[in-house]
């Protein structure tokens, strides 16, 4: 059992917050790969007008929504388990923001990567 400046509870919270980094980007890249299939069978087809927006456009991005989802509720999670958490349960000088910006930025340059995606016709 873990006695009170025990920093495990912590860091396990930490991995999962990363973990769910970790996921979401793996849903990200599997959304685009699907989006851009469309534009390979088009091309595949020989199709001489623009690919448009078929169904593997809305599926990819389906799955990139998804990704963006399951990190931002991942940030939220992790919040409320630092505010559960005793200040002496948090190593001294550790960057407990570290975590959360890096699953921010990733939230940021998957909206960026949406933007892209749809504003390409």
């Amino acid at each position: 059992m873990s006695g009170p400046g025990d920093p495990r509870v912590f860091f396990a919270a930490e991995r999962t917050l990363l973990a769910w980094n970790r996921t979401g980007l793996t849903l990200m890249a599997f959304g685009f790969v699907l989006e851009r299939f469309g534009l390979f069978l088009h091309m595949l087809r020989h199709d001489p007008g623009h690919a448009g927006r078929d169904l593997s456009f809305w599926i990819g991005i389906a799955f990139i929504s998804l990704a963006l989802l399951a990190i931002g509720f991942s940030i939220v999670q992790f919040w409320r388990v630092l505010q559960a958490l005793k200040p002496i349960d948090i190593p001294v000088r550790y960057r407990i923001w570290s975590g959360i910006a890096m699953n921010l930025a990733v939230v940021v340059l998957g909206v960026a990567l949406l933007a892209y995606l749809f504003s390409e016709l």
